[in-house]
């Protein structure tokens, strides 16, 4: 079986964008998926560590500086081992970069990482609606950030009008084209865009004691009233083939996915011959993963997939996939070099 490796996401944003309320909206909706938080305040008095403890799984705060100063990358890697060991249980680590923070550095640092029990989760960019172009004017870098990031999160647009959020979220589109732009007030995002979330436990008790969690959800799903729920913001496409998959189309659909789809989660089936895998795939933004394992005994092989962005055509992406299936008989030739692609982003 394909060994599980913890999604690390980058929250990034400048200065009073709204990650640490993004962050602790996150941990209180993690639906009982534990997260590690690595929170890298700038400053020796460490607001944002304080705003978070006692609300998540395990934290680490850096502290006085940011991060992606750091000449060796050492120092992160001890962090990340800390969290990653198996002891720990955690399910998905954030870091919550520094506001003056350079998160190209970021992702650079994690990608080098020889923790081969992690894997890069996207970078997430916040951005404050009502003060964009203030902030724009002071760090002209903004643009970059926006362009680099796996999802754009326009925070605090209960502040500006409809007519604003129109044309902030064409800006951004623009600066990022194919990024998903996501819509939020107060850090509100689903975390199920984020990362996966273990489903409720179901319990046998009739009556049993409401856990802090469920309080907290109860409250903001009341906050939030109908036409504010946060799966609003995106859509989630299925997709299911009993026919296996041909890898060289597989492969050009993933390097040309189409513009807001941000994440691609599940497994596939390609029955090449000499290639009888079954395929894990990881996929944010453009960085993919495969990871091969063995087919259960009694398990069904077929290829199950799930994208998640904002804006997708969900008839377009089934339509394409479909265009993927391979019902060719399977041949050791022409057929096993067709799943070289595929092996270039595979984890052995």
């Amino acid at each position: 079986m394909a060994k599980r490796q913890i999604p690390v996401i980058v929250l990034a944003g400048f200065l009073g964008s709204g990650k640490t309320t993004l962050l602790n909206h996150l941990l209180g909706r993690s639906g009982g998926s534990r997260i590690g938080a690595i929170v890298n305040d700038f400053g020796s008095i460490e607001i944002d560590a304080m705003s978070v403890a006692g609300q998540v799984d395990s934290m680490v705060s850096l502290g006085n500086g940011c991060l992606c100063c750091a000449v060796d990358t050492s120092e992160l890697d001890g962090f990340l081992d800390r969290l990653a060991r198996p002891a720990a249980r955690i399910d998905v680590i954030v870091i919550e970069a520094s506001g003056l923070a350079e998160p190209q550095e970021l992702i650079r640092m994690i990608l080098a990482s020889d923790n081969r029990n992690i894997v890069y989760g996207g970078l997430v960019e916040v951005i404050d609606a009502a003060e964009f172009s203030g902030t724009r004017e002071r760090h002209p870098e903004i643009d970059r950030h926006v362009a680099i990031a796996d999802l754009v999160v326009l925070n605090k647009t209960d502040r500006i009008g409809d007519e604003a959020r129109e044309s902030l979220t064409a800006t951004l589109t623009g600066l990022a084209p194919g990024t998903p732009v996501v819509t939020a007030s107060h850090g509100r995002v689903d975390p199920d865009l984020l990362f996966d979330r273990k489903p409720r436990q179901e319990r046998t008790e009739a009556i049993r004691q409401l856990s802090f969690e469920d309080l907290c959800t109860g409250e903001r799903d009341e906050d939030l009233g109908h036409h504010g729920h946060l799966h609003a913001a995106y859509e989630s496409v299925e997709f299911i083939s009993d026919d296996p998959m041909h890898p060289r189309r597989l492969m050009e659909f993933l390097d040309s996915r189409p513009e807001g789809l941000y994440r691609i989660k599940g497994f596939v089936h390609f029955g090449v011959a000499g290639h009888r895998h079954k395929f894990a795939v990881h996929a944010v933004g453009d960085f993919l993963r495969f990871y091969p394992s063995a087919w259960a005994r009694s398990e069904k092989r077929a290829t199950q997939l799930v994208m998640i962005g904002a804006g997708i055509d969900a008839r377009a992406l089934r339509d394409g996939l479909d265009a993927c299936r391979d019902t060719a008989a399977p041949s050791s030739g022409e057929d096993d070099r067709s799943m070289w692609g595929v092996l270039r982003y595979a984890q052995s």
